[in-house]
């Protein structure tokens, strides 16, 4: 049977998917975001409204200083409405938002992407397309069926959208407006905000569905010890650590996409509906039992302002992670995007990477044609 260097149609699709997020990621080295500096940090100084007085009663050019220096670092005036954070004139914290978003969560979030894109690349030029050993079988078993299939596409394909249109929002006035103008930008950037909103919730359900269908098959165990001890065979041909029907690689690519998933939830959920949560009031106080000193004054504002950096700083992280399942779902690895292409793959793919998993098989298989029972697995 040849070989051929991609699977099939639906492995198009996948490096297709790969690829814009790889050519995004690319551009992004050419972004220089300004970065603000820091406002916050320094200790309010005192004053007095008595402190400068001169004949007829107005304040001095001491005190009118140290006054406006005082609400520009966020000293809070009085005020009669039952909101309390309205005598805050200026918010200060922003220019530290506005720092840390424009400075350190752009580069190191630029170079965690393409991190991942070169240690592929030199992966694939060392290690090559990773193929079936003993050649195709001939011969399928089924890996995943209807439902585990629609999970997975559900959460990824939805995850792929929300990944460029998060990427445009906090890159592409760098990337994009300088090349295609302001009225495209503009109309590309708000039907990607509609998107970003909605398609969240479909991404929930499928990051839902998937930990209930996989979390059995995901829970360590010795084996897992062995496949990590051997990098999974992935850096040696003739060498694959037995597994099951996940195995450690694998595991650790659903935990990082459940955790992860969960997370990006809870925080773009509360950027949605703004000012009505308080989480990080409430992880702060939380930590601060484990000995930390953690402010829990949480005003609502910051509230929001730590929420679209974490939601930033966790999504690039997966974007990574993703790039990197991507690449050897498809591309990297010969059989595997079949496993939720068709369904089903060559029978000798599943017992070089999943040999434990396909004696479980067979011995179910064998129990219900004999009309027993299987042997519970080692």
């Amino acid at each position: 049977m040849t070989r051929q260097a991609i699977p099939n149609g639906w492995s198009l699709f996948a490096a297709a998917g790969m690829g814009l997020l790889l050519l995004l990621a690319a551009l992004l080295a050419t972004a220089d975001p300004a970065a603000a500096q820091l406002g916050g940090g320094r200790e309010v100084p005192s004053f007095s409204p008595e402190g400068g007085e001169v004949p007829g009663g107005a304040l001095g050019s001491d005190a009118t200083a140290e006054m406006w220096r005082a609400i520009r670092q966020g000293n809070p005036g009085s005020v009669t409405l039952p909101d309390g954070q309205a005598g805050v004139m200026i918010q200060s914290e922003g220019d530290n938002w506005r720092a840390i978003r424009n400075g350190p969560l752009k580069l190191y979030g630029t170079w965690v992407m393409l991190g991942m894109v070169g240690l592929l690349a030199l992966f694939f030029l060392l290690r090559g397309r990773i193929r079936i050993d003993a050649g195709p079988a001939g011969r399928t078993i089924e890996r995943f069926n209807g439902l585990e299939r629609f999970a997975h596409w559900l959460t990824a394909t939805t995850f792929i959208v929300l990944a460029l249109t998060g990427l445009n929002i906090m890159f592409g006035r760098y990337v994009l407006l300088p090349v295609i103008g302001p009225e495209a930008f503009g109309v590309i950037t708000l039907a990607g905000k509609y998107a970003h909103n909605y398609l969240a919730f479909p991404f929930m359900l499928g990051v839902l569905l998937m930990f209930v269908l996989w979390v059995g098959h995901n829970l360590p165990n010795r084996h897992d010890l062995v496949w990590l001890a051997k990098g999974g065979g992935l850096f040696s041909r003739h060498s694959h650590p037995p597994a099951r029907k996940f195995n450690a690689g694998q595991k650790l690519i659903f935990w990082a996409v459940i955790l992860g998933g969960l997370s990006l939830s809870l925080s773009g959920v509360a950027l949605m509906f703004p000012f009505q949560t308080d989480m990080w009031g409430k992880t702060f106080g939380f930590l601060n039992l484990l000995g930390l000193n953690l402010p829990t004054g949480i005003t609502p504002m910051m509230e929001m302002q730590l929420n679209t950096l974490w939601h930033g700083a966790v999504a690039l992280v997966m974007i990574a992670i993703i790039l990197a399942h991507i690449y050897i779902g498809s591309v990297g690895m010969e059989g595997a995007f079949a496993a939720m292409g068709s369904g089903k793959v060559d029978a000798n793919w599943a017992k070089e990477h999943h040999s434990l998993w396909v004696e479980e098989e067979e011995r179910r298989r064998a129990a219900k044609a004999s009309g027993g029972s299987a042997a519970p697995a080692e």
